[in-house]
C-alpha cells in the first residue's frame, strides 16, 4: 500500500514539473513571437525620404496591390501586396537583414505586412505609411 502511495505522489509530482515545463515554453514562446512583431519602426515620411537619399543598399516595399502599383509608385519599389505575405518569407526579400521601407496606400496595410515580416525575421523594416500623402517623386 505504502509503495503504490510511493507512485502516485511521484507521478503527481512528475505530472505538475511536466505541466509547468510546457506552459513556460509556451509562454517563452509566444513571448518571443511578439517580441518579433515589434521589431520594425513606424517613421514619418520625410525621414524615409532623407534615409532614401542618405543610405544605399535598401528596398522599397509597395504592399498595394500590383493594379494600385501600376497606377502609380514610388520611384524604386518593389511590389508584394501584403495578401500574399504568410508564413514564408517572400523570395524578392532574400537578407533578412536589409534595410526594408514599407508603404501601402494609407498605412493600414503597411503596418500589417511590417508585422508580419518582423514575424517572420526581418530586422531593418521601417514602416513609414501611404502613397496618399507622400510628398515625393512617383512614378
Amino acid at each position: 500500500m505504502k509503495n503504490m502511495m510511493k507512485k502516485g505522489v511521484l507521478f503527481l509530482m512528475l505530472s505538475l514539473l511536466l505541466g509547468i515545463c510546457v506552459t513556460g515554453c509556451t509562454e517563452r514562446k509566444q513571448a518571443e513571437s511578439e517580441a518579433n512583431v515589434n521589431k520594425f519602426e513606424h517613421i514619418g515620411q520625410d525621414q524615409a525620404k532623407g534615409m532614401m537619399d542618405t543610405k544605399t543598399d535598401y528596398i522599397i516595399l509597395d504592399v498595394r496591390t500590383i493594379e494600385e502599383y501600376n497606377e502609380g509608385h514610388i520611384k524604386g519599389a518593389i511590389c508584394i501586396p501584403n495578401e500574399t505575405i504568410g508564413n514564408i518569407a517572400p523570395e524578392e526579400l532574400p537578407d533578412k537583414n536589409q534595410l526594408i521601407f514599407v508603404y501601402c496606400r494609407s498605412g493600414n496595410r503597411s503596418d500589417q505586412a511590417a508585422k508580419k515580416l518582423a514575424a517572420l525575421g526581418y530586422t531593418q523594416i521601417k514602416e513609414f505609411g501611404g502613397i496618399t500623402t507622400w510628398e515625393y517623386e512617383t512614378e
